[in-house]
């Protein structure tokens, strides 16, 4: 064990040598200084903060766990913000609703106007989003704010491409209506 003092300004790198040497003051500090940040990856895609923290611990268990596996190579926040993606996205694969498999036919897809969007603080925009149903609510934010494309985000969660297609067109609709009740918006938007 190494006789390293670990605190709070311990550098990542320093923590990051003291987890891997399974130094539980290291793995503590490492935990407090990112949970917040890597907190609004799995929160994007869970209604409540209960579940996203469950789904951040267990993204946390496995960071520590493979510690070794990190090359050194881009940022250390963002290879563990990585872990925290893949694990969420696992996370959905086992819920049962997603095992679903839905055919569904040609949508048109109504892109939700800027202008209201743009009226809006971050906050207020994601617990909108949080609002969406689960399916809907992961579809959303695996294309339009992890940039997945269709075919992807079927592979994911083991759907079809169109009932991806589906869900995204169900989850725009639905903040739609949400935003009309939330923001003032012109005539031409709510058509």
């Amino acid at each position: 064990m190494s006789t390293a003092i670990y605190n709070e300004k311990s550098s990542d790198e320093m923590l990051r040598e003291g987890c891997l040497q399974q130094h539980r003051l290291a793995q503590e500090i490492l935990y407090r200084r990112h949970f917040e940040r890597l907190m609004p990856i799995p929160l994007r895609y869970f209604g409540n903060r209960n579940e996203a923290v469950e789904v951040l611990n267990q993204a946390f268990l496995k960071i520590l766990n493979g510690m070794a596996h990190y090359a050194g190579s881009g940022s250390f926040e963002g290879w563990m913000a990585s872990i925290v993606k893949h694990t969420t996205i696992d996370c959905i694969r086992r819920k049962s609703a997603y095992q679903r498999n839905i055919t569904l036919g040609d949508f048109t897809d109504q892109p939700i106007q800027n202008s209201a969007v743009d009226h809006m603080a971050a906050e207020e925009l994601l617990g909108l989003i949080q609002q969406l149903p689960d399916q809907q609510r992961t579809v959303f934010n695996l294309y339009v704010i992890d940039g997945y494309k269709h075919r992807e985000i079927a592979e994911l969660l083991h759907m079809d491409e169109s009932t991806s297609k589906w869900y995204l067109s169900e989850a725009r609709r639905l903040l739609q209506k949400k935003l009309s009740k939330t923001v003032k918006l012109p005539a031409f938007f709510l058509l």
